[in-house]
């Protein structure tokens, strides 16, 4: 059949098994959302208020389903306003395709009204991206595209279609969806290698991140902590993918971590590192970093193994596929010498927990803890909020954890929030500072326009709390521009953008609040009054290592 390009857009969107889509039009996108109309009836398109808050919907309905998130913008500064959340998918391996309109064929070049080069601006932020000038290539690009954006190491992947091309006209095929790249085990020798290594170990340490959810690798990965007598940590990405009370598992590593996890892993012989990075915020100073460690990394890209730190052992495949593989080769053992200590650090941890009465941020999050259901997912925005959750939630299925790790997106967590309410079906929940929820609050239009079922949990101390942290604890404490002095009065504006909201100033208004809050059809705003002096703890200084780890105000 013949069609016009705007309906080959949109008829391979469904045909790939894309239901909702997120977006604003614009002058050169229009005909793409003339074949909106006319196929809603298979399509869910949801109008949010600004294009970035599309962005970061479609990754939180990615993140949440493992699908891919689709965001459609117009030229010039719609297209410019999809950087940062792309960016914000592209280090977080997060599936993503996103489309936008231009100026026809003919203007390309001449900086015509809203042209703009967005290719090249989001080279190095995507997986690929594509110029169609053809409404011929326009099905086989978009189809390379969902292949791309979930094959392998997943990410973003850019379209961009000129006006001329989607009005053009071409035959159509209909076809089914695409499948992923075949995965592969890493190389049969690196494997025995590997298993050398963790049968000489001692004091094996599990560590995962993100890439363990995305190649389903949960299960296999239990089974390895049973066999070798391990615990498990992981990194902010690695969260919920086990449910947190899992007995191996001891949380987040890193620089604010877990205690446990974080010294398990300064401490282990052996780490295994499953689907992860080692960034600085995990390593520390990297010439200190696990020092009597030998580290075995198994990743999809094989340019993250010894990127950052040296792996005895650097093994290139999908992990599921590789622990597969490796299981059978190593000896079941029971460590209880290294389990004492494992246990030891849990009690030291556990004499640094803040167990203070009031209205604290771990007993926040712990009364929110009690409202969570199972499929409940959290989103968070960035700062100090994002770690007390990272602490602190405690969750029972994968993929219930939705949060910017990579680039730390400050106004990243309402777009995220409702895009994954629309990708569970469920309420979701929004942790955020008032700093980061006054960057993209204008979202909450969205929330309200479709009833999105969202609480919104607004940590209020009127600052900017970490940066205002590091500046107590490494700037003589010069608040420089952190103190934000600002009279906004969140239930009012919520009120105003016509959701519902309320105040709460202690732990008990805070607990009745969330009750009513959970049973409300549409978006709930809470503002919650936290101290501007509180801290994330522990917390590793900058440059230092798990030696110079701070557990209490006054190290």
């Amino acid at each position: 059949m013949k069609l016009s390009g705007a309906d080959i857009v949109i008829r391979t969107l469904i045909e790939q098994g894309c239901d909702t889509v997120f977006g604003y039009p614009g002058g050169q996108i229009l005909n793409v959302y003339d074949s909106l109309y006319k196929y809603q009836n298979e399509i869910n398109h949801i109008l949010v208020a600004h294009e970035q808050g599309a962005t970061h919907a479609a990754d939180g309905y990615a993140r949440t389903t493992g699908k891919v998130g689709v965001v459609i913008a117009t030229s010039g500064p719609g297209a410019t306003n999809l950087v940062t959340g792309i960016a914000t998918a592209y280090l977080d391996s997060i599936p993503m395709v996103a489309i936008t309109g231009n100026v026809p064929n003919s203007q390309i070049g001449t900086d015509s009204f809203q042209e703009i080069d967005i290719t090249g601006i989001t080279l190095p932020i995507t997986k690929h991206n594509y110029f169609v000038g053809d409404v011929k290539d326009l099905q086989k690009t978009i189809r390379e595209a969902f292949k791309l954006a979930k094959s392998g190491r997943p990410g973003p992947v850019l379209i961009d279609v000129p006006k001329d091309v989607q009005i053009a006209t071409c035959e159509y095929t209909p076809l089914g969806e695409v499948a992923t790249e075949e995965k592969t085990p890493a190389k049969e020798q690196r494997i025995v290698e590997a298993a050398e290594c963790i049968n000489a170990a001692k004091k094996p340490f599990i560590y995962f991140g993100g890439g363990v959810i995305s190649s389903g690798a949960q299960e296999v990965m239990s089974e390895l902590a049973e066999k070798i007598d391990a615990p498990i940590g992981c990194s902010m990405m690695g969260l919920s993918t086990l449910p947190t009370d899992n007995q191996r598992f001891l949380g987040m590593q890193g620089m604010h971590g877990r205690y446990s996890s974080s010294m398990s892993m300064h401490h282990a012989d052996c780490i295994i590192a499953l689907g992860v990075r080692f960034n600085d915020r995990v390593t520390g100073n990297r010439e200190k970093f696990a020092r009597n460690a030998s580290i075995i990394h198994i990743d999809i890209d094989g340019s993250e193994l010894s990127k950052t730190v040296n792996a005895v052992h650097g093994l290139r495949g999908d992990v599921k596929l590789t622990l597969q593989k490796l299981l059978p080769l190593l000896k079941k053992s029971k460590k209880e010498k290294w389990q004492q200590m494992v246990r030891k650090f849990r009690d030291e941890e556990a004499e640094y927990l803040d167990n203070r009465d009031g209205l604290t941020p771990r007993r926040a999050i712990l009364t929110l803890n009690k409202y969570l259901g199972e499929g409940t997912a959290v989103a968070t925005d960035v700062g100090q909020h994002q770690m007390w959750c990272a602490q602190n939630l405690e969750f029972k299925k994968p993929r219930k954890f939705v949060t910017s790790g990579g680039l730390g997106t400050m106004g990243f967590g309402l777009g995220a929030a409702i895009g994954s309410a629309f990708g569970t079906g469920e309420r979701s929940v929004l942790v955020t500072g008032d700093g980061s929820f006054g960057m993209n609050l204008n979202e909450l239009a969205t929330a309200v326009k479709y009833n999105v079922p969202v609480v919104v949990l607004i940590f209020n101390n009127g600052v900017l709390g970490m940066v205002r942290q590091w500046q107590t604890l490494f700037y003589n404490k010069h608040y420089s521009n952190t103190v934000l002095e600002r009279k906004t009065d969140f239930v009012a504006l919520a009120k105003a953008f016509g959701a519902d909201g309320a105040k709460a100033q202690n732990i008990d208004e805070l607990d009745s609040v969330l009750k009513i809050a959970f049973e409300t059809d549409g978006p709930f705003v809470i503002d919650c009054a936290i101290d501007k002096d509180e801290f994330v703890l522990p917390m590793l200084p900058p440059g230092g290592s798990m030696d110079d780890i701070i557990v209490k105000v006054g190290d």
